[in-house]
């Protein structure tokens, strides 16, 4: 497969899954457009490597994406840049524990708006070049959570689930336009950030590093082995194929059978 011409976007793509994916893309022939925070070094590096590894362009937006206005700018500056938005995932998203009762407010209303509100703003402002375009692919960074919930987790429970349900309604308007929306839900990925969880968590708990990764990391996962962010790009990959033509509408589980009870 090829994605040679096409212009992949991905929103937090600066590091982990959402990085893995842009990296996916590029090696498959796509310029891509990257969106993160981070160092402005270090995103350069990334980005400058991307460009050299795989010999395609990459751009960088900086966009607040918990920001509508800046979210549709971030559109307009892949369709600036490299005149399509072939490829949009929607992969950027927070996490907040706490009870309801206590949940607070300014948590709620951050994690909606950059977990689903922002898939939404930026679906509708990328749908009328891929519609112009003729083809288009849609995919959304959902969780185990879209599909079960945990406890203390409602913002992110709610947005995952809700994000299904955008990904469902836009698949059913686009089905005839040659654009498929889907979702992956992956279960607990090996990430930077998870990684750096357990020595709190060790120390917390009084638990070694393999007691945390199996007993708490892990308990959910039959297979207690973490999703790669390799898998998920693949995975990705294979949803922007003509082989995947025909998935739309879909919420594609990778969580080491975490939903199957």
């Amino acid at each position: 497969m090829s994605l040679a011409s096409k212009t992949a976007l991905v929103t937090g793509s600066t590091s982990g899954i959402g990085l893995a994916m842009a990296r996916a893309f590029a090696k498959e022939g796509a310029n891509v457009v990257l969106n993160g925070f981070g160092k402005p070094e270090d995103i350069e590096t990334t980005r400058t490597a991307i460009e050299s590894e795989f010999g395609v362009k990459a751009a960088h937006s900086p966009a607040d994406l918990t920001k509508p206005d800046e979210t549709e700018a971030m559109v307009a500056l892949a369709v600036e840049r490299f005149g399509s938005v072939d490829v949009l995932v929607n992969n950027a998203g927070m996490q907040f524990v706490s009870p309801v009762e206590e949940f607070p407010r300014e948590k709620w209303d951050l994690i909606i708006a950059l977990n689903l509100s922002a898939a939404f703003f930026a679906m509708k402002a990328a749908i009328p070049h891929m519609k112009k375009a003729g083809w288009g692919r849609i995919i959304s960074t959902a969780s185990a959570h879209s599909i079960v919930a945990s406890p203390f987790k409602s913002a992110y429970v709610a947005a995952k689930h809700g994000i299904v349900g955008l990904s469902k309604t836009a698949a059913l308007e686009l089905a005839k336009d040659k654009i498929t929306v889907n979702c992956i839900s992956p279960g607990y990925v090996w990430t930077p950030l998870v990684e750096a969880q357990i020595p709190d968590t060790m120390k917390a708990r009084g638990m070694t590093k393999e007691q945390v990764m199996n007993d708490v990391l892990l308990a959910a996962q039959p297979t207690k082995e973490f999703v790669t962010v390799d898998q998920v790009a693949a995975l990705a990959v294979f949803l922007c194929s003509d082989a995947a033509s025909n998935i739309t509408g879909a919420n594609l589980s990778m969580d080491g059978g975490w939903t199957a009870a």
